[in-house]
């Protein structure tokens, strides 16, 4: 049984340049961690020359590609009818991505058919968590 979904998708990285840069992100929903998605981004689009992925509420990319959603340090909101911007905030700085909605949609599809909306708690496994809670504990 498939608990784990990648999709690559192309994300057009905004800098305040006029130059904006196409680069390839990998979108994850691992069904052991229900509530969140990760987005990771290659080495090459990174001021630190390393991947870094960013983890958020499934929600937030849910609600963002339908109206603007979010206050911390990942914010997600309409374009325009084809896209969508997720901004990432962080002490060095802000990095904006536009992505096709389309192409989150799909995603989020795929997630759905794993876990549905408002479900996430059945796939929680809270007692590996409370062991890993104790565990640091100590």
């Amino acid at each position: 049984m498939i608990t784990v979904i990648e999709q690559a998708v192309q994300a057009r990285l905004v800098a305040t340049a006029p130059k904006v840069e196409t680069v390839p992100v990998t979108l994850c929903y691992d069904r052991s961690d229900p509530f969140a998605v990760r987005m990771a981004f290659p080495a090459l689009a990174t001021l630190e020359g390393v991947e870094v992925s960013w983890t958020f509420a499934r929600e937030l990319l849910m609600s963002g590609i339908q109206h603007p959603a979010g206050c911390g340090d990942v914010r997600v909101r309409p374009y325009d009818g084809d896209r969508t911007t997720v901004e990432f905030h962080a002490p060095e700085g802000v990095a904006i991505v536009l992505m096709s909605t389309g192409e989150i949609q799909r995603f989020l599809e795929r997630s759905r058919e794993l876990v549905p909306p408002g479900l996430e708690h059945r796939y929680l496994d809270m007692d590996h968590s409370l062991d890993e809670l104790m565990r640091g504990s100590c």
